[in-house]
């Protein structure tokens, strides 16, 4: 089958891959612009664009796909029977949508209509699921809302995190894309129920800010779902901390409670206060301007004692 590939991040370079390896003709890939990286600002091509250089594939990279006809026109020249989305990061126009023969499939990182949008695996995270999944649905013009074609379920394993479940994600839903792809002419798409749907929405630096006032599992939550980025973050004595390791720790309330404080420091880490009354042991981190390091060194180094406050 000749497919145009659309995707941009390392969690779609696995689909890209297996679609290759059964033999499909990959006639475009089409991804993000290259975009300024690490400190000195390097212009970088997209994992997805990498993989497709070393492949041979023709690569184009529209800064809006919407207002850029000549990705239409390259989509015709090739004539795909199947455009397949893998965390693309724009949104595809109607005219590039249904001009193959079988439209357009998006491999989603959640159960929809759950989890709709850019972020499905932080929030899954976040909300505590035991439970998340991948769903291949047909693309339509508007967000994560075609019918659904394939689906699979995933546990959430106890203590992972956003990139590791990611990247479990990104691997199982190669062996779904290979078996949607193989049965394309016979499947039966079925309707989402958008009455159940919930949303991701994109992450914000600012959404990594640790509020000591919630409860202690919510702060675990946080600090597993921003891992890679942006980072779980409190302050510390006017200097941003970032919370890289971290366990819930069930305590007898204490009263008043000062929800940051630090209530005890051991060799398992820095034992603060949450608005629940429970601990959080923060177990490594990462100081501004240093290297990441287990709280237990750092509160030998900063001389941290029983009551002073994060945040």
């Amino acid at each position: 089958m000749r497919i145009a590939f659309f995707g941009s991040p390392e969690s779609a370079v696995p689909s890209l891959q297996k679609i290759l390896e059964e033999g499909h003709e990959v006639g475009l890939v089409v991804t993000q612009p290259d975009r300024p990286s690490g400190r000195g600002k390097k212009l970088t091509a997209s994992p997805i664009k990498r993989i497709a250089i070393d492949n041979s594939i023709p690569v184009h990279q529209p800064e809006m796909i919407r207002k850029d006809p000549t990705a239409l026109a390259k989509l015709s020249e090739i004539a795909p029977d199947l455009n397949v989305v893998v965390a693309y990061g724009q949104i595809i126009p109607a005219s590039i949508i249904y001009m193959p023969k079988h439209n357009s499939i998006n491999l989603h990182f959640s159960l929809l209509p759950k989890y709709r949008g850019a972020s499905p695996v932080q929030w899954a995270i976040l909300n505590g699921e035991s439970t998340t999944g991948l769903t291949i649905f047909e693309l339509n013009e508007k967000m994560d809302e075609g019918d659904i074609l394939t689906q699979r379920e995933i546990v959430i394993l106890p203590h992972e995190k956003a990139f590791e479940l990611e990247n479990r994600l990104a691997q199982e839903g190669t062996s779904l894309l290979a078996q949607t792809i193989d049965q394309i002419d016979t499947l039966k798409p079925k309707n989402q129920d958008h009455s159940q749907a919930t949303y991701a929405p994109l992450i914000k630096k600012e959404d990594g800010l640790i509020d000591w006032r919630i409860e202690a599992i919510s702060v675990e939550r946080k600090v597993r779902a921003f891992a890679k980025w942006p980072s779980a973050y409190t302050y510390f004595r006017g200097k941003r901390i970032k919370i890289l390791d971290g366990r819930v720790e069930q305590t007898e309330p204490l009263s008043p409670i000062c929800p940051g404080e630090i209530c005890a420091t051991s060799k398992e880490g820095l034992h603060v206060r949450c608005g629940d009354g429970n601990t959080y042991i923060m177990e490594r981190l990462q100081p501004e301007n240093r290297k990441a390091m287990n709280a237990h060194s750092f509160s030998l180094g900063a001389n941290i004692k029983p009551g002073d406050i994060f945040g």
